[in-house]
């Protein structure tokens, strides 16, 4: 495999998704002795097994890292960042024994198991150590100058379909590091926007937010709701918890909130005129985008909030043409960005992508779950939970 057992598939703490380092940093202020599991699955029909040694290479490297100081100084400029948590970084290193991984079966299985603190950093550079190392053989040739041929067609299409359009509100974010086809991809394609497309505002992924002078931009997971549904006294009072918490954590900053962990009308019936004012917006991750769009623009007009003073994120299987068509259908009601995540940093030709995930599946070692606006999202293997969510919420057979 060209010699990749010498390569460090990720070389950074900080290639990782922003919202990650945010959850953490609640984490660490409020829940630093909860522990949490989280598992992996291949949402495609793929065999990964072959790859588990190298999997298995690349994590033992990656929990050698720490961070520099140079990022800490980069984070410290964020005013978000606590002193005290920035300190923690100084002397974090993620824990290789966490990880459990098995391919004895039909599938190749990862467990992730530990303080939610540790096992928090870990879903991103490790579906992003998958994704390379199963791309690199499958697809040995492809090559980064691919993927940006690509993505100048995709770039011309979308003009070519925007000229009616006024685009000066049309906000494009990278979403592509738990996917990509490769790092070196990713950095390719995210230069290629910055220098290529003005709308083009910023990355989720922390390393290139710095190293290339990009807004950062994530607030929370599904994780967040989900662990909150074994650390509230009741079940139906998690999802407000979770929000309420959020806004303790950062009463000023990163105030979207992802509303899909239940689904969206019961994410509604908990968003409340005060939570609805405190927060900025809201981020659309399954279901159909201009419904749930809608419903958040009534939401805020039954409150008597100017929807035009709060923002949409749509980041669920986006391209730039659907991108497009969603921005033509908002524009001028409600502010709306889009991030792209897959369709950019794994699109390249006759190259098939990998649906694989890592999701929270216990809390305090009892069960959580994701039911969302998408049937076949959740991993949950206890129905007796499920059933116990769904009549908590108020669901009748999701």
């Amino acid at each position: 495999m060209n010699n990749r057992h010498n390569i460090r598939v990720i070389d950074s703490l900080l290639d990782t998704d922003a919202y990650k380092l945010h959850m953490q940093q609640a984490i660490f202020h409020q829940y630093p002795d909860v522990e949490a599991v989280a598992e992996f699955h291949c949402r495609s029909e793929e065999d990964l097994r072959p790859y588990s040694q190298e999997i298995k290479d690349q994590i033992a490297k990656i929990a050698a890292l720490s961070f520099t100081e140079d990022e800490i100084n980069y984070l410290s400029t964020l005013s978000f960042f606590s002193a005290d948590y920035l300190e923690y970084l100084r002397h974090f290193q993620l824990n290789a024994d966490d990880v459990t991984i098995d391919d004895s079966g039909e599938q190749l299985a990862i467990t992730i198991r530990g303080k939610w603190l540790d096992v928090i950093l870990w879903e991103v550079p490790l579906l992003a150590i998958i994704c390379e190392i199963r791309c690199a053989h499958l697809y040995p040739d492809a090559t980064p100058a691919d993927a940006i041929e690509q993505l100048k067609q995709k770039i011309e299409r979308f003009y070519r379909n925007a000229e009616d359009t006024d685009l000066s509100e049309f906000a494009l974010v990278d979403f592509g590091t738990r996917r990509r086809f490769s790092k070196a991809v990713h950095h390719e394609v995210v230069d290629y926007l910055k220098d290529n497309m003005p709308e083009f505002k910023g990355t989720s992924n922390y390393y290139l937010a710095f190293t290339r002078n990009l807004t950062p931009v994530g607030t929370q997971a599904h994780e967040w709701f989900q662990a909150h549904q074994q650390l509230a006294g009741e079940l139906a009072d998690s999802q407000q918890l979770a929000l309420n918490r959020w806004l303790q954590e950062y009463p000023n900053d990163l105030g979207i909130a992802l509303t899909d962990c239940i689904n969206m009308d019961a994410f509604l019936r908990d968003f409340d005129k005060r939570l609805s004012e405190r927060f900025v917006g809201l981020r659309h991750d399954s279901g159909d985008p201009i419904s749930w769009g809608e419903k958040a623009i009534a939401h805020y007009k039954s409150l008597g909030i100017d929807p035009k003073t709060k923002s949409l994120v749509f980041s669920d299987s986006l391209t730039l043409d659907k991108a497009l068509a969603i921005f033509k259908h908002f524009n001028h009601q409600i502010n709306v960005s889009f991030g792209i995540g897959t369709q950019l940093t794994c699109d390249l030709p006759n190259v098939k992508t990998l649906n694989v995930v890592l999701k929270l599946t216990e809390c305090e070692g009892r069960p959580v779950a994701k039911i969302s606006d998408e049937p076949g999202k959740s991993i949950c293997r206890d129905e007796d939970y499920l059933d116990q969510l769904r009549s908590a919420f108020n669901l009748a057979n999701q």
